[in-house]
């Protein structure tokens, strides 16, 4: 019974991940094909001379989270996946949040089950299932971070040219054109649609209200409540722009400048979290059954969750340390 049970989870673990990634795939092609086919009927609607065909809740905004109706259904009652829409169209992700969701459960599955195979702990089991199933929410979290520190990068510089087009005789908009004009992604994407909002009738302040709650930039707020104070009671707003650029770029220096002397706290950090398990790993290869009074004995697992503990506090501690916000 015991030989056998490894293959029983081994095949419960393939029907799981089969059952998921089919339903992924699922969702993927529902909703790349209802869009096309959506398109298809109303081109050829004006083809035909019939019209657009647009009843009036058609105006309205459409947005599915999911190209499943029960998972849509689902993430649109928890305020958490509003956030999480909003994380997505930050880190330039045009797939929906149930994809992210389903990927979730696929991982989390697999490690529990992966898991289940090696360790008899369920907690160890449910750790791991938990770890993997954070991995696709942590993916657009690294992608979201990546693309704000790109616009922060570029924002100096976009700075720069607006109050150089300002000096020069040019409107505020004219200005933003040339950032438009001049820089890449996603500084050029950002700046254009606030510029279209601008045109198409929106005010100045509420297009950049509109920016700063898009962008997850703290020194793009300088930028903002800037323009809106000068609109309210004037000033020379190319010289003000000038200033913030000129502050940001210091800011970057003294950041650039607090990581070259954190970097030996931060690997002295990395190495005191990594070396334990690194010192279990080498031991556990060398003697196996040398742990197995940790893992079996009801003192020698209480140990164990109070050195984790311990870890994880200390791991918290250091993170405080060597993070310095400026």
């Amino acid at each position: 019974m015991s030989d056998g049970l490894p293959k029983i989870l081994s095949l419960a673990l393939l029907l799981s991940l089969v059952y998921l990634f089919v339903a992924v795939v699922l969702a993927i092609l529902r909703l790349t094909d209802k869009s096309g086919q959506e398109m298809a009927r109303r081109i050829d609607q004006v083809t035909r001379g019939e019209g657009l065909g647009l009843e009036v809740g058609d105006i309205e905004k459409k947005h599915e989270m999911s190209g499943l109706r029960w998972l849509d259904v689902l993430l649109s009652r928890h305020a958490w996946s509003g956030r999480m829409e909003k994380i997505l169209h930050q880190a330039d992700i045009k797939a929906p949040l149930g994809i992210f969701v389903l990927l979730s459960l696929v991982f989390g599955v697999t490690g529990y089950l992966g898991s289940s195979l090696y360790v008899d702990n369920p907690l160890v089991r449910l750790g791991v299932g938990l770890a993997l199933g954070c991995l696709p929410f942590k993916w657009v979290a690294m992608r979201k971070s990546k693309r704000m520190a790109d616009f922060e990068r570029q924002l100096p510089e976009a700075l720069e040219l607006v109050g150089r087009a300002l000096r020069a005789g040019h409107t505020f908009t004219s200005g933003m054109g040339m950032v438009v004009s001049e820089f890449a992604d996603p500084i050029r994407i950002e700046f254009q649609t606030t510029l279209e909002e601008i045109n198409f009738g929106l005010g100045v302040t509420v297009a950049l209200d509109n920016l700063m709650d898009r962008v997850d930039c703290p020194d793009l707020s300088f930028f903002v409540v800037s323009v809106k104070i000068q609109n309210e009671s004037g000033g020379n707003l190319a010289e003000i722009i000038s200033n913030i650029s000129w502050l940001i770029r210091e800011r970057f220096k003294l950041k650039g400048r607090i990581r070259v002397l954190s970097a030996e706290g931060r690997m002295a950090a990395w190495v005191l979290c990594l070396l334990p398990f690194g010192v279990s790993g080498v031991v556990k290869m060398v003697n196996p059954d040398y742990f197995n009074l940790l893992f079996i004995d009801p003192i020698g697992l209480i140990m164990s969750y109070l050195v984790i503990g311990l870890m994880t506090t200390g791991v918290l501690i250091i993170r405080k340390m060597v993070r310095i916000e400026v």
